[in-house]
C-alpha cells in the first residue's frame, strides 16, 4: 500500500518530498485490541506519556491478570480507582467504556462488518470518548486505511506550512477537508507521514 500511496502523493506539494526521506511501519489490524487501546487511550489523555504509563500500570494492577475486565471495571468505585491515580472524572469515563462493550459483548465484535462512520458513530456515544481519540483508533488499531482528524494539531500546523488556512472554526475544517480531499484514498497513511515530518523536523 505504502508504494501506490507514495505515487499517489507525488504531485502533492506538501507530501511529495516527504514521502522519499521518511520510511514508515506497516500497520497490522488488531481489532482484538480495541477495548483495551481505548481504555488506555481515555486513561492518557491530558498526561505526559510517563505520568500515563505510570498510572496505567498501576490500573492494570488493580485486575487480575493486568486485564480490565469489563464486567469488573464497570463494578470497580471511584475510590479503589484513585490508588491508581485515575481521576474522578477519568472513573467515570472508564466505566463508560466498560458498560457498553458488557452490554453490547463488544471485546470481540468482529469490526470488519463495520464501516469507519459506523465505528466513530458508536464509540462517540459512549461518554468521555471524542472524535479524536476514535479516530486514533480507527487509524492505528484498527489500520483503516482513510481517516483523516481535522482536530488534531499536529495535522493542522503541518498543513499550515504550506497552504494559507482561515484562523478557526468551520471554515478551517472545510479548508482542511479539501485540501486532504486528493490524499484519498490513503489519507491515514498521509497523516502519519506529516506526524514523522514534524517528530524529525523535516516540518516546522
Amino acid at each position: 500500500m505504502k508504494t501506490a500511496a507514495s505515487q499517489h502523493f507525488q504531485h502533492d506539494p506538501l507530501l511529495s518530498g516527504i514521502c522519499t526521506k521518511i520510511e514508515l511501519e506497516d500497520l497490522t489490524p488488531q481489532p482484538d485490541a480495541l477495548y483495551t487501546n481505548l481504555i488506555s487511550s481515555v486513561l492518557s489523555q491530558q498526561l505526559s506519556a510517563k505520568a500515563a504509563d505510570t498510572i496505567l500500570g498501576r490500573f492494570l494492577k488493580l485486575f487480575p491478570n493486568d486485564y480490565p475486565a469489563p464486567e469488573l471495571l464497570r463494578n470497580m468505585d471511584d475510590t479503589h480507582l484513585r490508588t491508581a491515580g485515575v481521576s474522578r472524572q477519568k472513573a467515570g469515563y472508564l466505566r463508560n467504556i466498560a458498560v457498553r462493550f458488557d452490554e453490547e459483548d463488544l471485546v470481540h465484535a468482529d469490526w470488519s462488518k463495520w464501516d469507519d462512520e459506523e465505528i466513530l458513530a458508536h464509540l462517540t456515544r459512549i461518554k468521555g470518548v471524542g472524535n479524536w481519540t476514535a479516530e486514533m483508533i480507527l487509524m492505528f488499531t484498527l489500520a483503516r486505511p482513510d481517516v483523516f482528524p481535522t482536530s488534531d494539531m499536529g495535522i493542522q500546523s503541518a498543513i499550515a506550512s504550506h497552504w494559507d488556512l482561515p484562523e478557526k472554526g468551520k471554515p478551517r475544517i472545510a479548508a482542511l477537508l479539501e485540501i486532504a480531499e486528493s490524499w484519498r484514498p490513503y489519507r491515514s497513511l498521509a497523516c502519519r507521514y506529516l506526524w514523522r515530518a514534524k517528530d524529525t523536523g523535516l516540518l516546522k
